[in-house]
């Protein structure tokens, strides 16, 4: 039968945890719903024809149907597994119900004769139609039928769809919902009022398509989406005007100085695209606004020499640069290039990470503090309390996407003083589509390093089953004692104590140590050019065994994706990824640049096992059929959404809740242009709308 109700709706005051209220916690707030707007805007999923009886006789296979009849008979079944079965019918046919899993007293609530109102999947059975576990519930012969669509919400335990619909039919009867936006600009792009299209949405009329709501194509689903956007928008437009105000230290330009003698020593020239890139960021650094500038580029394209030559323009200036990294390899393969170009032109570097030693630590911080250092590289380290500095004007975040709000927001923290902000600069070798740029870091500018610099081979990609394991692990012998290097990636560094043996499960994936055993026993007598890397070995460990694969003392390394960032072995040629169909493509195409970075032809092979989702298998072989991150880029967007690019922590992905980045870029362009005419033509509607929408959560914009 109807499961029973909850409790209340929530409280009229919107906005008002009902914790607050000094009142016992309502259900909804267990789905995030705490105000009246959160209930207008917790949509449904689906929707169910409840306005129009079917007659039995007219039902169809797989049909999803309302039918009015009389319960004829109910029974237990003896079985194994007890059933109830009730037999029902109407002026024309017969109908039966089964129930797996029923209450004793259900049986007297099916008394013979009662009139029931039944809604099921019809299927059929060996005698007729029947339907299993429909809903059912009291009905007069001439009870009243609904006059709209019953909606179908996203709901969790113990919270019942009768008690969702009467609380959100009760918040929009107290809602404000008087139209914000100018009717010009509604009219220009055709989108209904805000409150008809909610309530639509609601409680749609029984001639609207179910199908157009469900797939969210009707014009109702279009205002919410764009509302949703233009919220969006607005505060990124309002964030990158609040930054205007704050000052940061203007770094000027001194080619006579560091700048130019970092240049004059480097051992290659810049590429068109890195210059540019160094122009645009010299620019912003001029100015007294702070930078706000993310730089992209593709695996291996260039973004460290140009993250040099801007910390080298605040070093001119009498200012500190740090730069922050997620891992110790990454940070490690900063410092090493840094501090290769940096220091022989007197540049103080120090180095900040999590496994020194408290006198090693110790001594890094007091050279930050006291100026000593002008770069100051490291990990998370870099923002812990202790670290100070003398005058930090700029600061540098690598793999950006990586890191939280609050990280970001607590590196530029480091540097708040004689009220100036330092320069941020963001990089990531995860190529943006312009579709995300816009969405996610449309407060921001962008420099783009679209081009690798000469020299990169291109890297051949193949795909292999992982039936054929065998003749690649043979292959790879060949190669490592003809002198080649390579990696083997593996997803687990150890299988579980206790694998989950379901389908995809753990214990279907060979793991690091195993492989890392697996290959020494195969190179015989070379088991020891065999090493092995993975996140849990302390730091000394893992730098020591990358020193020994640079160094060629090892020619074959197995490792988890702890590779998958920086690491930097020119005279590795080929990577091996074993169950590749379990990484995303942008974490594939991170692996696969770790070769091909030096003169001879680099070769990638991922080993994939069976069954391939549709997704995995569009994945490979996009990764088989190119090497553009850009393109890459793109082709995640469509095939997993903005997470799969962007890592979870990207807190400006979290509001958007109904708009979909893949199939609504033409609304995020009207709404870009909508939200810069608000502004200026409209300030109070554009503070109404973004109250509306987002209240105070825009704390994620800061940074």
């Amino acid at each position: 039968m109807t499961a029973p109700r909850a409790g209340k709706p929530a409280a009229s005051r919107a906005g008002t945890p009902a914790a607050q209220r000094g009142q016992a916690t309502a259900p909804g707030e267990r789905l995030g719903l705490r105000s009246d707007w959160d209930y207008a805007l917790h949509l449904p999923l689906h929707y169910v024809d409840e306005t129009r009886i079917t007659p039995i006789t007219a039902l169809r296979e797989a049909q999803v149907a309302v039918v009015q009849a009389r319960v004829v008979q109910a029974e237990l079944m003896p079985a194994r597994r007890r059933v109830l079965r009730v037999l029902v019918e109407d002026s024309g046919g017969r109908l039966e119900l089964r129930f797996f899993h029923f209450y004793p007293s259900w049986t007297r609530q099916f008394a013979p004769q009662r009139e029931l109102r039944i809604r099921g999947e019809a299927r059929r059975g060996l005698f007729g139609f029947e339907m299993v576990h429909p809903v059912c519930h009291a009905a007069g012969a001439h009870a009243d039928l609904p006059d709209s669509l019953t909606p179908i919400y996203p709901a969790g335990a113990g919270i019942s769809q009768s008690w969702l619909r009467k609380a959100v039919a009760a918040a929009l009867a107290r809602l404000d919902m008087r139209e914000w936006l100018p009717a010009a600009l509604l009219a220009r792009l055709d989108l209904p009022p805000i409150g008809q299209a909610l309530r639509l949405l609601h409680a749609p009329p029984p001639q609207v398509s179910i199908e157009q709501l469900e797939d969210r194509r009707h014009p109702a689903w279009r205002r919410v989406k764009f509302d949703e956007l233009l919220a969006q928008q607005l505060a990124q437009q309002l964030a990158r005007a609040r930054r205007a105000e704050q000052r940061a230290w203007p770094l000027a330009r001194q080619p006579d100085g560091l700048v130019g003698r970092l240049l004059r020593a480097l051992p290659f020239e810049l590429t068109a695209d890195q210059a540019a890139c160094v122009a645009e960021i010299a620019s912003d650094l001029e100015r007294e606004q702070p930078m706000h500038r993310l730089l992209q580029g593709d695996v291996g394209s260039g973004k460290t020499v140009v993250a040099a030559l801007a910390a080298a323009q605040a070093i001119d200036n009498g200012l500190q640069c740090a730069l922050m990294a997620p891992t110790d390899i990454l940070a490690a393969q900063h410092l090493r290039r840094l501090a290769e170009w940096l220091q022989p032109l007197g540049v103080g570097v120090a180095w900040l990470r999590g496994s020194q030693t408290r006198r090693e630590r110790e001594a890094e911080l007091a050279r930050a503090a006291s100026g000593e250092a002008a770069l100051v590289v490291g990990t998370h380290a870099v923002i812990q309390d202790k670290v100070r500095f003398a005058r930090l004007g700029l600061a540098v975040v690598d793999e950006q996407h990586r890191f939280g709000v609050a990280q970001r927001l607590s590196l530029r923290a480091k540097g708040a003083g004689e009220q100036r902000q330092p320069h941020l600069l963001m990089m990531t070798a995860t190529p943006i589509p312009r579709t995300l740029a816009m969405a996610v870091f449309g407060d921001l500018d962008i420099s783009t390093i679209a081009h690798s610099p000469p020299g990169r081979q291109p890297v051949r990609t193949r795909v292999f089953s992982g039936q054929r394991r065998d003749a690649v692990m043979q292959r790879v012998r060949e190669l490592v004692l003809a002198g080649r290097q390579a990696y083997w990636v593996c997803p687990l560094i150890e299988a579980p104590a206790e694998p989950n043996d379901g389908p995809g499960g753990h214990a279907e994936l060979r793991d690091a140590l195993a492989t890392h055993a697996e290959l020494q026993a195969l190179m015989g007598e070379q088991a020891g050019c065999v090493g092995l890397l993975h996140g849990r070995m302390p730091a000394g460990r893992k730098a020591e065994v990358m020193g020994d694969f640079a160094a060629g003392k090892l020619r074959l390394l197995v490792a988890t994706t702890v590779i998958e960032v920086g690491v930097d072995v020119p005279s590795a040629s080929l990577m091996v990824i074993e169950h590749a169909e379990r990484f995303g493509l942008s974490q594939l195409h991170q692996l696969r640049g770790r070769v091909g970075r030096g003169s001879e032809a680099a070769q990638c092979l991922l080993l994939f096992s069976e069954p391939l989702s549709a997704t995995a298998r569009a994945r490979l072989q996009a990764m088989h059929q190119t090497s553009d991150g850009f393109v890459l880029a793109q082709k995640d967007l469509e095939l997993r959404g903005p997470g799969e690019l962007l890592g979870q922590r990207q807190s400006g992905l979290q509001g958007l809740r109904h708009a979909d980045l893949r199939d609504d870029q033409d609304l995020l362009e009207l709404a870009r242009e909508a939200a810069a005419e608000l502004l200026r033509e409209h300030p109070q509607a554009a503070r109404e709308h973004l109250q509306r929408w987002l209240g105070g959560g825009m704390d994620w914009l800061a940074a």
